[in-house]
């Protein structure tokens, strides 16, 4: 009988030890699945493989995989004219890369970034800028053209816009687009791009500045343009303020990272904010060739300009260095 129960306590045992071994197999593999989940949609919400892509002049584009230490020229489709194909600005999203410039070309890669291919248009307008938001590309160009698509950039259409002037930038945050243009223009959207507003830009009324780049972050839009002139919202572009400048010069471009905004500008002036652009300081700069865009990706800020002048910095802007360049054409865009 002492046998038999000494048996049985034995297979017991045996049984609870199995039990536990699974069950502690199952939980490691469910660790590792989350992980695994959440590296994966990180991944996806950047550039898939941390590719920086920048666009500029006779069609030119070029691209980084390796943090954009240096870059590679990439086949364009539209570097066949000398004059009309300029690349204006170019963005990211849904793992398709976006570029507009020149007589209403647009072009799209869905490989990373390797090749791009035309798409059909619906402007002969020069298209400036382009941006995603909400499943939808929003690009915006000359004579107030606002161009979308919300098919991944396959297809597009003419937007009725609130204004002739020429659209140089356009951003997207909490459900809304905001681009801006000549004469301190500034029109906004809610509805996807549908239907688009004037908004007050918080210029003197004598003011005529131009207002070219669009940067978001901290639930804070920043627009830069002409004499160094920053204006900001933090009402999702309904209402907006001046902010003291310190340059005079052309501010192109604005990029977000890190809670550090950084502007790029002519005579390679670069200036940055670290308190949701509420002030700023210059950051010494390696060139004094005109810089056009800066944008933020894996803790890396990287921008574009004249001669084809690449920067980069991994200390939030506060210190920069040239990047190897395959170009000598003005860059005009640059995405990650």
């Amino acid at each position: 009988m002492n046998k038999v129960l000494y048996i049985i306590l034995i297979s017991l045992f045996s049984l609870t030890v199995i039990s536990c071994a699974k069950k502690s197999s199952t939980s490691s593999s469910s660790t590792t699945t989350d992980n695994t989940t959440t590296t994966d949609d990180t991944t996806t919400s950047s550039s898939g493989s941390g590719v920086f892509v920048g666009v500029g002049y006779y069609g030119t584009i070029v691209r980084s995989t390796d943090n954009g230490s240096s870059f590679d020229n990439v086949t364009s489709p539209t570097a066949n004219s000398p004059t009309a194909n300029h690349l204006r600005g170019v963005t990211f999203a849904n793992n398709t890369f976006v570029a507009v410039g020149e007589s209403g070309n647009i072009v799209r890669s869905t490989d990373n970034g390797s090749s791009f291919d035309n798409v059909t248009s619906p402007t002969a307008n020069r298209l400036n800028e382009v941006t995603f938001g909400n499943n939808t590309f929003m690009a915006v160009g000359d004579s107030g053209n606002i161009v979308r698509s919300t098919d991944n950039g396959s297809s597009w259409d003419n937007v009725t816009s609130p204004t002739t002037n020429r659209l140089y930038g356009v951003g997207f945050a909490n459900n809304t687009f905001v681009a801006v243009g000549y004469s301190g223009n500034i029109v906004r959207s809610t509805d996807n791009g549908s239907s688009w507003d004037n908004a007050t830009s918080g210029l003197p009324a004598s003011s005529s500045y131009n207002l070219y780049g669009v940067g978001f972050g901290n639930n804070t839009f920043v627009v830069t343009g002409e004499d160094g002139n920053i204006i900001r919202s933090t009402d999702n572009g309904s209402t907006w303020d001046n902010v003291t400048s310190p340059t005079a010069n052309i501010i192109w471009g604005v990029g977000f990272g890190n809670n550090t905004f950084v502007g790029f500008g002519d005579y390679g002036n670069i200036i940055r904010s670290t308190d949701n652009g509420s002030s700023w300081d210059n950051a010494t700069s390696p060139t004094a060739k005109h810089l056009e865009e800066v944008t933020f990706g894996n803790n890396t800020f990287v921008g574009v300009g004249q001669s084809g002048n690449i920067l980069k910095s991994t200390d939030n802007g506060s210190s920069w260095d040239n990047a190897t360049s395959p170009t000598a054409n003005y860059l005009i865009g640059i995405t990650f």
